[in-house]
């Protein structure tokens, strides 16, 4: 609210500069301003925004691997930190938001300087308290809302409405009563409340923080009260002997204020979630709050209730969460589930809460509790039988999770070495493998041999080592795994673990013969355990193993077995895999409609076509179009693959390679180079949504005679009612993005949410949905849900 002129300013900067930084003071508004200047980045030459929040990070050397996480780049071809960085971003039009960097400027000041000078595409957006001063960084110092005109200058009617005008036109003034009506619905501001308002406003400098603040208060404060209780904080730092900013001065007196109007139990609650940086849920607040002692959850027995200290009950905390929001002291966040709410407290009003939790004496128990239920949450992941590729519950916890990990590991704390190997796994699912690789070695250094710990993480060390083709260094790890389990006491899970880390590390090899029989152990040893799932992510594995060998029938037998469990209950990226993998077999088979299937069924799941589970299948489509004669189709699809591995920097297997490279090839044989030249051209241009469409196109057709008239990747043919069709027709109409946000929608998921959990901005969700409509033919999201689901009875669900 109210930086329209600021917006159109800083658009015009973002078009002519490359690092355009936001200062100003903490509260002023220059994240929201910079979210918001991101939100608008269409395309062009300003690329895709990218957020990157930095105020949970506190150790520089960490801040490459930081932003590569958030980017989603992967550690690949033995790239790491800032090379890995440079290599993702070289070619692309990105536009980069560094969050909060003032307390890491130096390094970002570096790091910006490397991207800017290696990657032409890139246009940085930073917000700090001070500039990074690098060359060629352009500054914009964000000013408070425009304030009120003076008492004396009102110059209005005291008996009507007309002497409130100007003060209505004041952007501090529309802030304050837009969040007071959000806390308090019936508030109808007076005339005079207006101008008590506006005084409010004029005493806080006009700090959008500060002003949110104080409208926190409208639930229990009339506009007079708010201006009496902040007449009196201001007076404790303005009148006193401080010195510093006068904007940090209204705000820390804000914040205290706000503080001072809290109950008791409400404080404690406040004070205590300053320890979970990353953010946190009901759960999460409810056991790092609660300290009350008796198991019946009252006060009868408890000993911080009889002596009168506050004592906080886990049923309390929820309540006070939704009371601390209504005051702003706390902030709502999506989290990744629908429904699931987070919150998180501001950055300024997380170090006041800090400073009190201090005070109070209260540091090391809170903490105790918050490193105790990440404790809890990295157990639920260690009873797995193959925990490094499963979906962690820390996997929203991780800033949160490496703030506990530094601080058991100042303290020898016992704890540490759980946490640090559920941190690492983090890290290594993320292809983070750098920082997965150090804390494996600071895990290893703390255990004991035949440990728990020390046989899981050799097992993740060699399979990170794998991913880093550090061969070597992958079966000493995975052979010294499987020698642990075998020395300590019998458990198969532990054992079956560390069989499928050296499995890995021959496959890494090329040693096929050798990983199919420590996969068939492994198997074995997983089939005592009763596991269903667990057997059929082991028999894939097995499966894949089997086919570099050549027995296909084998491996075909294995995946009719495995597909179904893991289809049904495995996390997207493995079921994924397994999906490729079927898909692999029936073409060295020979099946090339069944082949064609399972690679469709793959790209009709991933989000993205430049994903990595998104290469395999659109290499594999290339594969059937040679083999089917469509050599031009076959052309395109490899060579829209071939120019998404470069410029993810992902080597497919040496098997596979092979297998592409060899239908490219016969491909080329059948056309005339002109064809060949043009085909590859084309190729190259599909990316992304374009290319998921096009590469699924003629999935749809039962006539797979018309595949060479379907060459034309800029012609996405809508199907008429005469084809016989099996997909449905939103299917069809939609493109991948598309129907996924709409599959979103018919689950109840809001714009934020479906934001949330696809990596995009609001704006982008709500463009995908308006061309949804255009296609679909319908108004509101409950014709959208309708449509996609196919439900009886509504409009458009008949499928053609």
């Amino acid at each position: 609210m109210g930086r329209e002129r600021e917006l159109a300013r800083l658009r015009t900067l973002l078009r002519s500069s490359r690092l355009l930084t936001l200062t100003g003071p903490g509260g002023v508004g220059k994240t929201r301003l910079a979210v918001e200047l991101a939100g608008g980045v269409r395309g062009g030459r300003a690329g895709r925004a990218q957020l990157v929040e930095l105020a949970g990070l506190h150790d520089g050397e960490l801040l490459p691997q930081t932003v590569a996480a958030a980017l989603g780049v992967r550690e690949r071809a033995g790239r790491t930190g800032t090379e890995a960085l440079v290599r993702a971003l070289e070619k692309r039009s990105t536009l980069l938001l560094l969050d909060n960097c003032e307390h890491l400027a130096e390094p970002c000041a570096v790091l910006a300087a490397a991207l800017l000078t290696r990657c032409p595409g890139l246009r940085i957006l930073a917000t700090s308290r001070e500039p990074l001063r690098v060359p060629g960084e352009v500054v914009f110092r964000v000013g408070i809302l425009s304030l009120p005109p003076g008492p004396a200058g009102a110059g209005g009617d005291q008996h009507g409405d007309q002497g409130t005008d100007p003060l209505l036109r004041s952007e501090a003034v529309r802030l304050f009563l837009e969040r007071a009506r959000t806390c308090h619905s019936g508030f109808e501001p007076t005339p005079g409340d207006v101008r008590t308002v506006a005084e409010i406003c004029r005493r806080l400098d006009g700090l959008p923080l500060a002003i949110e603040l104080a409208a926190g208060r409208m639930a229990a404060l009339p506009p007079a009260g708010i201006l009496r209780g902040l007449d009196d904080q201001l007076s404790l730092l303005t009148d006193g002997s401080r010195t510093g900013p006068g904007r940090h001065r209204e705000l820390g007196a804000t914040i205290d204020w706000s503080h001072r109007l809290l109950d008791p139990l409400e404080r404690a609650v406040f004070r205590r979630l300053s320890v979970l940086g990353g953010g946190f849920d009901a759960e999460s607040a409810a056991a790092v709050c609660a300290d009350c002692a008796t198991a019946a959850d009252g006060v009868e027995g408890c000993v911080g209730c009889r002596d009168g200290r506050c004592c906080v009950r886990r049923k309390q905390v929820l309540p006070v969460l939704c009371a601390l929001e209504a005051k702003s002291l706390i902030v709502r966040v999506h989290g990744d589930a629908p429904g699931t709410a987070r919150f998180r407290q501001l950055a300024a009003i997380r170090a006041y809460g800090m400073d009190r939790l201090a005070e109070a004496g209260e540091l090391p128990a809170v903490w105790d509790r918050a490193v105790d239920r990440l404790a809890e949450q990295a157990a639920e992941g260690s009873t797995m039988v193959f925990p490094d590729g499963a979906a962690l519950p820390l996997a929203r916890e991780q800033e949160n999770l490496a703030a506990a990990v530094a601080r058991c590991g100042e303290r020898s704390d016992p704890r540490h070495t759980e946490l640090a190997l559920a941190l690492a796994r983090l890290h290594y699912q993320q292809e983070q493998l750098t920082a997965a690789r150090t804390l494996l070695t600071e895990v290893l250094a703390r255990t004991t041999y035949g440990s728990r710990d020390h046989g899981a993480a050799l097992a993740l060390a060699a399979r990170a080592a794998c991913q880093q083709d550090d061969r070597s260094a992958a079966l000493a790890f995975a052979r010294e795994a499987v020698a642990v389990e075998r020395a300590g006491p019998p458990h198969p899970g532990r054992l079956a673990n560390a069989l499928d880390a050296l499995a890995a590390a021959h496959l890494c090899r090329g040693a096929y013969h050798e990983a199919v029989a420590v996969f068939a152990e492994c198997v074995a040893v997983v089939r005592t355990l009763d596991r269903p799932l667990d057997i059929a992510v082991c028999g894939h594995h097995l499966a894949w193993a089997l086919l570099q060998t050549g027995d296909t029938a084998q491996a075909a037998a294995l995946m009719e077995k495995c597909l179904p469990v893991l289809e049904s209950g495995a996390p997207p990226g493995q079921a994924a895999a397994a999906l490729h993998t079927s898909g692999a077999i029936q073409l060295a088979l020979g099946n090339w409609d069944a082949a064609e299937n399972r690679f469709a069924e793959v790209l009709a799941k991933v989000p993205d076509g430049e994903s990595l589970h998104a290469l395999y299948p659109v290499e594999g489509l290339a594969i059937v179009a040679a083999e089917r004669g469509a050599p031009e189709r076959a052309l395109r699809l490899y060579a829209a693959a071939a120019a998404a591995r470069q410029r993810t920097d992902a080597e497919p297997e040496a098997s596979w390679r092979t297998t592409v490279e060899a239908a490219a090839s016969r491909a080329r044989e059948r056309l005339h180079p002109a064809r060949v030249d043009a085909a590859m051209t084309a190729g190259r241009r599909l990316y992304g949504e374009r290319l998921l469409s096009y590469a699924l196109r003629d999935n749809a057709s039962a006539d797979r005679s018309t595949h060479a008239n379907h060459d034309d990747p800029t012609d996405v043919a809508h199907p008429t009612p005469t084809e016989p069709i099996s997909y449905p027709v939103t299917q069809l109409l939609l493109t991948p993005r598309e129907l996924t946000v709409s599959q979103l929608v018919a689950e109840g998921m809001t714009n934020q949410q479906i934001a949330a959990q696809l990596g995009l901005s609001k704006s982008t969700v709500a463009s995908h949905l308006d061309r949804v409509r255009d296609k679909l033919g319908v108004r509101s999201r409950t014709q959208i849900a309708v449509r996609v689901s196919g439900r009886a009875g509504g409009p458009g669900a008949e499928s053609v």
